[in-house]
């Protein structure tokens, strides 16, 4: 890929749709102050910096931001790091929140909602297709490639897909297709899902990135809002109706995932479980992580807080300040302190002769002199005491904290200051 990318034509008449309302309850207290979207991830971005980076660097230039739970940090990421784009140029960036704009209900319905909601916000911008993102997953794809098929084959709707194990693919909505990718048939969350005719062992699952005929879709959202019963939502109501009346066209993610000469995978994770999100930032510290986020050709565009850079010291046995397979972000302090595979983020404290161990440390938080953590995600701000032991205990570990099956701790200041108290 060259240094400058010129955007095609399809690009430039397509506008992406960001659904980033969802809370992700299965980050459990992640999610307690902030939507799925805006948890931090990857040492200085933020989930959803990778959806409006791939737009971005696919050449749409028109992003509209659905957002709805607990929305406030997410706003206010989106305001600091995405308002460049110019309306002199034919470009945009609306931020939409629930707002009363159709009917009594503050709430978007579903996810189709969010989208009919603001219809006529979309109508004004008068793009020619539409492509509708989910806000919440790691990856990079660049979306010309499926608008082309997009256009190739003529299609109601085009949907993006990965292609996962058969056993694998229970948990999602599964594309029936046939030799050439044509959906016959939209199964959500089949027992026995069906496979795909050159690879029979997978299953084609819905990445929940959609390209619509602008025109086409808003007459699917004014029809599904007049059927009784719908639960205004693309993967219940919208993409079965159309699979079953009209054309839709799977589109394999692996056509249009980038990688860099570094990447040998198609990168795609859904970061929903404190376990998954733990493992997605510490496989950024191997030495070749399967995601290149030093990719200067795609890269994730965020909101670039101004620090100083991060700082080691202390040099004596038992006391060094050191970071070993690990990433430190901008204004972090290693005083002495010990890091091992680990990701801290963006303004921590590391005091001495405290040890972290595939630890993930979310931003402005102070490790205390002497503490130990091991396999944990220690929540933004969170103070933790000197001497606390986290990763050696699992009995200990959930009493005071959150453990996953997995023997994941996650660490909020709430559950630190209830430690404290009744310890």
């Amino acid at each position: 890929m060259s240094d400058y990318r010129t955007p095609s034509p399809l690009a430039r008449d397509a506008m992406a749709y960001v659904l980033a309302g969802g809370r992700g309850t299965r980050l459990m207290e992640l999610t307690d102050r902030r939507a799925k979207p805006a948890v931090f991830f990857g040492g200085k971005t933020r989930i959803i910096d990778f959806a409006l980076s791939n737009a971005i660097n696919s050449g749409i230039r028109r992003i509209g931001v659905a957002t709805q739970y607990q929305a406030h940090s997410l706003i206010r990421h989106l305001q600091r790091g995405w308002t460049f784009l110019r309306p002199e140029r034919n470009e945009s960036f609306d931020i939409l929140p629930a707002s009363q704009r159709i009917g009594d209900d503050l709430w978007y319905a579903g996810t189709a909602d969010a989208v009919y909601q603001n219809m006529d916000i979309i109508e004004d911008l008068g793009p020619r297709y539409i492509v509708i993102l989910a806000g919440d997953h790691i990856y990079k794809m660049d979306y010309e490639i499926m608008l082309r098929q997009h256009v190739d084959t003529d299609a109601d709707v085009t949907i993006g897909c990965l292609e996962v194990p058969r056993q694998e693919a229970s948990a999602f909505g599964v594309m029936h297709v046939d030799g050439r990718d044509r959906i016959i048939d939209f199964i959500e969350k089949p027992k026995d899902p069906p496979g795909i005719p050159d690879k029979p062992d997978y299953a084609l699952a819905s990445m929940g990135i959609y390209v619509f005929d602008t025109a086409f879709l808003m007459d699917q959202l004014r029809r599904d809002a007049a059927t009784e019963g719908s639960k205004r939502d693309f993967g219940h109501d919208i993409i079965p109706h159309i699979v079953k009346n009209g054309v839709a066209w799977a589109h394999r993610f692996t056509r249009s995932c980038v990688r860099s000469s570094f990447e040998s995978v198609a990168y795609w994770r859904d970061v929903g479980t404190i376990d998954a999100y733990w493992k997605a930032n510490i496989d950024l510290t191997d030495v070749v992580p399967q995601l290149d986020l030093y990719d200067r050709d795609w890269p994730i565009w965020t909101y670039a807080e101004i620090t100083p850079p991060a700082k080691f010291v202390h040099d004596l046995d038992g006391r060094r300040g050191q970071a070993v397979s690990s990433l430190v972000s901008g204004d972090c302090i290693v005083s002495g302190g010990s890091v091992y595979h680990s990701l801290i983020f963006t303004g921590t404290r590391v005091h001495s002769y405290s040890e972290l161990d595939q630890a993930v440390i979310l931003p402005r938080c102070n490790i205390g002199r002497g503490s130990r953590l091991s396999k944990v995600v220690v929540d933004r701000s969170v103070t933790i005491p000197e001497g606390l032991v986290v990763g050696e205990d699992p009995a200990f570990d959930a009493k005071w904290f959150r453990r996953t099956s997995e023997g994941v701790v996650l660490i909020t200041q709430p559950m630190i200051d209830n430690y404290l108290m009744n310890k």
